[in-house]
């Protein structure tokens, strides 16, 4: 037993030389490297060396000849090919996990919320509220813009993960907020090892595990899994509405997308989100309309000019004068002049306008017979009318 404790102790002696070895080159780059200079990854890789130092007495003259070349911060992180700094980091946090206090963190300011959905800003594409699969396609850009083209019907977002703290807190917030969300699809190339961000095992870890009492991602390896942002609470709401999906290394869109059409049929529910932030979009139920008012601009006569081939709008005054006939081929050349020239003045008149156009250019198109609609509901009764003040004339008021 004791020759066995031996070698333990001298696996852990050797994995720390190791890793200060590591740590002292990464850093010389860091210092040689004028970018690293004014980056955050950089100041923070340092200040977190100096908290350690207490405990690993080797890191005092490597912390204090990197901060020799340190200038005022410029930015927190450039999203490098390769991060020295977080190379550093990796290496030794590998070899002495306990060493490394949380301020080992990326900079991460509590992101700014906005009304509505999704309430985080962030790099992704929103498709469709009520889709019940969200997309993460973690380094591969361009992925995620091929499926946010050809998988719209069963997909809310799409978007890409480059940090395994920040980026996963703003994935949590902005589904969290979205109950038809049921699916998160894991798939593209996971950042490598050599950039310091895991994003994609984190997220796998995320669901394994949980976090822990400093809100660490329990099993994540990227370069600084801390969930500084949100709450235990919505950590687990979040593991409770989304079913993880990993497919993680899978660049093919037609396979992705035939996943996700795969996961959208199971036709789940909203997820009832009791205990947890309501959702930042309300959903309403629409009604017929009991009654209509006139436009005080006017009135409009629609149809199809079979023998010009073109729509033709012909614009009332409310004393059933002509004023003015717009002729276009398409509705939306015809209701953009409408709108140039202030025909219209109410938007539920420029919504009958609309698909009054449509119906008539189907007809136009198709040869079948068109007659126009009557706008829905009946008149305003005359004692909800607003007083009269433009004349006998005015339809509106009298």
């Amino acid at each position: 037993m004791q020759t066995e404790h031996v070698m333990d102790q001298n696996a852990i002696e050797a994995s720390r030389v190791t890793a200060l070895g590591v740590l002292r080159d990464e850093l010389s780059k860091a210092a040689a490297a004028t970018k690293c200079h004014a980056c955050g990854c950089f100041s923070q890789t340092i200040e977190a060396l100096e908290k350690a130092a207490g405990f690993v007495r080797e890191l005092v003259p490597i912390a204090d000849s990197a901060r020799q070349v340190l200038v005022a911060k410029k930015y927190d992180c450039l999203g490098c090919e390769v991060c020295f700094p977080a190379r550093a980091v990796n290496a030794f946090s590998e070899a002495l996990p306990d060493a490394l206090p949380v301020a080992a963190l990326c900079p991460a300011e509590v992101p700014t919320e906005r009304a509505g959905w999704p309430p985080l800003p962030g790099e992704y594409s929103v498709i469709r509220y009520g889709a019940s699969v969200a997309v993460c396609t973690l380094n591969s850009e361009n992925l995620a813009k091929e499926l946010a083209k050809t998988s719209p019907d069963v997909l809310a977002l799409a978007g890409i993960l480059h940090t395994e703290n920040l980026g996963i807190e703003r994935i949590i917030r902005n589904l969290l907020a979205n109950p038809n969300i049921r699916f998160l699809v894991l798939c593209g190339d996971d950042t490598q090892q050599l950039v310091g961000h895991l994003p994609g095992q984190s997220m796998e870890s995320l669901f394994a595990n949980g976090i822990d009492d400093k809100q660490r991602i329990v099993g994540a390896k990227g370069k600084r899994p801390f969930l500084k942002n949100v709450t235990r609470a919505q950590v687990d709401a979040f593991k409770s509405q989304i079913q993880l999906v990993s497919m993680i290394g899978e660049q093919d869109p037609d396979r992705i997308a035939q996943r996700m059409v795969s996961l959208h049929s199971q036709n789940l529910p909203p997820f009832d989100a009791i205990g947890t932030s309501e959702p930042s979009v309300a959903t309403v139920h629409a009604r017929e309309p009991q009654f209509f008012k006139s436009d005080p601009a006017g009135f409009f006569v629609v149809y199809p000019d079979r023998r010009k081939k073109r729509l033709v709008v012909e614009h009332y005054t409310n004393a059933g004068v002509l004023n003015c006939v717009v002729e276009g081929s398409t509705p939306v050349a015809v209701y953009m002049e409408i709108v140039r020239r202030d025909l219209v003045s109410q938007l539920d008149h420029a919504a009958y306008l609309g698909r009054e156009l449509a119906n008539a250019e189907r007809s136009l198109q198709t040869g079948e017979p068109y007659i126009q609609d009557r706008a829905p509901g009946e008149p305003l009764p005359t004692s909800a009318l607003p007083e009269a003040s433009c004349g006998p004339s005015c339809a509106t008021c009298h």
